[in-house]
């Protein structure tokens, strides 16, 4: 019995799912300038201003819920995502999320699990953007996640390590952004203009994973403590 208790303590619950939430809606409103500052680079400006609008409507809309599993969760945020984030990313993110959502129909998940999500998410930002990993957008960042995740999972890691690999491989994905031509969406009208600025999805998609990361580090100390 106390193996299945440890098992149970690794796996992602709804409290992470609504951690996670609350450091996206926190990381969104202190990097807003942030990500408005890399969106004028190339972009409309607006990214930053559009994510803290939108993180911070779905933290409204899930205050007024009790989700029953973490698909519940990611379903809300999609939903919000898409009906008050401007431009490209309300529809990107709101199909991520809600890609991911079908994956997490349950009240905790396990690795692979995890990674099957996370590779829904990547998979719906691909076929919402008709876009490919190289074309300076936040596949860059999620591709990368992806393949790190997969990889920790054939390791042997846990959800939370699988996150943490997930999220420094996004935060490197985004960094090598920046000496690419933009072949997708309005940073591609600057051509060759747009290289050595980093793409604002990217390092959005990559803060995201950080805050999952941070969120499954926070409930893995909690259960430790009790």
């Amino acid at each position: 019995m106390g193996d299945v208790t440890a098992v149970a303590h690794t796996n992602l619950d709804v409290p992470w799912a609504l951690r996670w939430m609350e450091l996206a809606h926190a990381t969104m409103r202190e990097q807003r300038s942030h990500l408005m500052a890399l969106d004028r680079a190339i972009g409309d400006g607006d990214h930053g201003d559009n994510l803290d609008r939108g993180f911070t409507a779905a933290a409204a809309a899930l205050a007024q819920t009790d989700p029953g599993d973490i698909g519940a969760v990611l379903k809300t945020v999609a939903m919000t995502l898409m009906s008050t984030v401007g431009g490209a990313a309300g529809p990107l993110y709101g199909t991520a999320f809600l890609r991911a959502a079908t994956a997490t129909t349950t009240p905790d998940i396990d690795g692979p699990a995890l990674v099957a999500a996370l590779d829904a998410a990547a998979t719906g930002i691909a076929a919402r953007g008709k876009a490919t990993v190289g074309e300076k957008t936040m596949l860059d960042a999620w591709i990368p996640a992806v393949t790190a995740a997969r990889t920790a999972l054939a390791d042997g890691a846990e959800p939370g390590a699988i996150l943490e690999a997930a999220a420094a491989a996004a935060e490197q994905g985004a960094r090598d952004t920046e000496p690419m031509v933009a072949t997708k969406g309005r940073a591609s009208y600057l051509g060759e203009r747009s290289a050595g600025h980093r793409d604002p999805g990217a390092e959005s998609s990559a803060m995201l994973l950080r805050c999952a990361a941070e969120a499954a580090e926070s409930r893995a100390t909690a259960n430790e403590a009790t």
